[in-house]
């Protein structure tokens, strides 16, 4: 009799994802126990291992997945290993983070735990890379499920910080990863019941499943920020920072910009500026044509033409265009999700938006945030402060970027924001953070309080405000009531008379 060994896949990732877990508990029970000088060692070792391999996990992602520019993702790499933990570095996570003598309360970090990470497959080495720093700095164990279509790279990327955990006389398992990325064996992660924290990188769909599973999450949606040209902008260098946002690996970081607006009395001045930067601005025929392709059967982002080049996406259009066009751009007077010009597209085509003044473009703004996008980034470029904090105050986005590249600028490479490849939303957004996400928002905070007052100088503060408690004996209820009704008289005329 023959034996024949059936194996089903979904259930070997199932159990995959459960032994995973039980190996990375493990490897937190000496980690938890140990003090902020070791954490920091362990986040070292892994920023240098992972630097030093900046250029070989750069290529691996971009041959794996076809998107974007190699020489850039060696600069996210960079970034998200030795700027995010020049950044990290002197915070303080774990033990006694804080102490308040004049009220008498310490502050102890508390890691969260054990975190699943999903990784999407535009920034697959970089995330990896940054999350791991900012999950080891916050004395958690983190477990990656990698995008199948990057999971090569990711699992590289891994291997690298395992070997400098290891090497630093760490437990390894303190970073792993699926090798099966199965949607079973991703579901059993995110509700595990060991699982205290998800952070969630990519889509509506997966941020949604973060949300649903039960586990407590920091999930981060699509971006679709408008870069709002108004007319006191410096026009040329507006539109560099523009296009090298745009541009910057082919505009897989979903931060950058998605459509450009701008005024009327200046619209010349600035298609003739994007002209001689290398924008092409589509004629009405071959801009139908190319919109047709931006968005696949299912209304969502074309996977084909994310991070690829201008030429690349006019020919899958069936467009010929000069040579030398950095990005593309539609002009456009619509908003909607039958309108990709208006929506996010991770790669170099632009949507163009001319309205009478400042007023109706910052209309014009809310729209396309209102679409898509609402939460994350927009930008301006401006010289004029009263109308950028009028952005400042009116805009739903938890970062408006001023007169400054926004894909590298919201990411904190550019600005004084904290780096961080993970951008929350805030509740506009549904997302549970506005934050550039860092190692803080992994921790919890145990505050240690001392007393300070006795409840009889409780009662006597009260005294003080006109409502005599102390001649209240504590099991009377008539006047207890009675003292309630002077009380609520009080605060409704401290209301009327504000």
């Amino acid at each position: 009799m023959v034996t024949v060994e059936v194996k089903d896949r979904d259930l070997i990732s199932i159990q995959e994802a459960r032994n995973l877990v039980r190996r990375a508990e493990a490897a937190r029970e000496g980690f938890r126990e140990l003090g902020q000088a070791e954490v920091d060692l362990a986040a070292a070792a892994a920023a240098e291992a992972a630097e030093a391999q900046a250029v070989r996990l750069a290529k691996m992602a971009h041959e794996e997945t076809g998107f974007g520019k190699w020489p850039d993702k060696v600069l996210k790499n960079i970034f998200a290993s030795r700027m995010v933990h020049e950044h990290i570095k002197p915070l303080k996570t774990v033990g006694l983070i804080n102490e308040d003598k004049i009220n008498r309360i310490s502050e102890v970090g508390v890691p969260v735990g054990l975190v699943t990470a999903l990784i999407p497959s535009t920034n697959p080495t970089s995330t990896v890379i940054f999350k791991s720093l900012i999950s080891l700095k916050a004395g958690c164990a983190i477990i990656f499920s990698p995008h199948p279509g990057a999971k090569n790279s990711i699992l590289a990327t891994v291997e690298v910080i395992r070997g400098a955990l290891a090497g630093a006389g760490f437990p390894p398992d303190l970073v792993t990863a699926l090798s099966m990325p199965t949607k079973e064996a991703v579901d059993t992660l995110m509700s595990h019941p060991r699982m205290n924290l998800i952070l969630a990188t990519g889509g509506n769909a997966m941020v949604h499943a973060a949300y649903s599973s039960g586990t407590p999450a920091i999930g981060v949606g699509p971006g679709n920020g408008p870069a709002f040209i108004e007319k006191s902008a410096d026009i040329p260098l507006a539109v560099k920072r523009i296009f090298d946002s745009k541009t910057f690996d082919h505009g897989t970081i979903c931060a950058s910009e998605q459509s450009i607006v701008t005024e009327r009395s200046i619209r010349e001045k600035v298609m003739g500026e994007i002209a001689g930067q290398g924008g092409y601005f589509l004629p009405p025929g071959d801009s139908e044509k190319v919109e047709k392709v931006l968005m696949g059967p299912g209304g969502t982002m074309n996977p084909g033409l994310v991070g690829r080049p201008a030429e690349v996406i006019a020919e899958a259009a069936g467009v010929v265009i000069p040579r030398g066009v950095r990005v593309l751009l539609g002009e456009e007077c619509r908003v909607g999700e039958k309108h990709p010009y208006s929506r996010e597209k991770l790669m170099p085509v632009l949507g163009f938006f001319v309205e009478d003044d400042w007023e109706k473009a910052c209309l014009r703004c809310l729209e396309i945030l209102a679409l898509e996008g609402a939460g994350h980034t927009m930008c301006i470029h401006s010289r004029d402060s009263r109308i950028i904090r009028e952005f400042g105050l009116k805009k739903p986005v938890s970062r408006l970027i001023v007169n400054a590249p926004a894909a590298l600028a919201a990411i904190g490479a550019a600005t004084g924001l904290a780096p961080s490849l993970t951008l929350g939303c805030g509740a506009v957004g549904r997302n549970s953070t506005s934050d550039n996400v860092g190692p803080l928002n992994l921790i919890n905070i145990r505050r240690v309080a001392h007393g300070l007052k006795e409840i009889e100088d409780i009662r006597l503060g009260a005294g003080q405000a006109g409502l005599s408690p102390m001649s209240l004996p504590a099991d009377d209820e008539a006047l207890l009531e009675d003292l309630a009704r002077r009380v609520m008289a009080k605060l409704k005329d401290s209301v009327i008379h504000m």
